[in-house]
């Protein structure tokens, strides 16, 4: 129970620094080994297992959906430390470039060992993150619509 809740704080806090500008938490947070999988074909989509191709992934990130926020809702915790499994329902929203607001749900699955999350998989309505994908391109930010970061 103790260590479900403090997983749980840690989650959030990392969400936090995330909302903050602060991405540098997200990748300190990865194992050695990890793989990190957002689904679809857009440009956040995609497989990495780099530090390298995360910092990549996250700058473009705050360039496509600059002012994104995200509103964690639920943490699911269930393991040990040594094999932990983390699902989050978070509510992620932010400003477009035509004025209207990208609204979307996200769902994350971890795994996390000895503290260190060697695992995770977005999951996005993907209709909704292309369409706003579409208008920041269409207001001129290409990289919108560039093939997703693999690595």
């Amino acid at each position: 129970m103790v260590y479900s809740t403090i997983v749980r704080n840690k989650v959030r806090s990392t969400f936090d620094q995330i909302n903050s500008g602060n991405y540098q938490a997200m990748i300190d947070s990865l194992g050695t080994p990890f793989e990190y999988v957002f689904h679809g074909e857009h440009a956040l989509g995609g497989r990495r297992v780099s530090k390298d191709a995360m910092t990549r992934w996250w700058k473009r990130t705050f360039s496509v959906l600059p002012g994104a926020k995200f509103d964690v809702r639920e943490v699911l915790v269930n393991g040990g430390p040594w094999n932990t499994r983390v699902a989050v329902r978070s509510h992620v929203s932010g400003p477009l470039p035509d004025g209207r607001r990208y609204e979307n749900t996200m769902f994350q699955f971890m795994t996390l060992k000895w503290g260190k999350v060697v695992s995770v998989e977005t999951v996005e309505d993907l209709q909704v993150l292309e369409r706003a994908l579409r208008a920041v391109a269409d207001a001129g930010n290409e990289e919108a619509l560039a093939a997703p970061i693999n690595g």
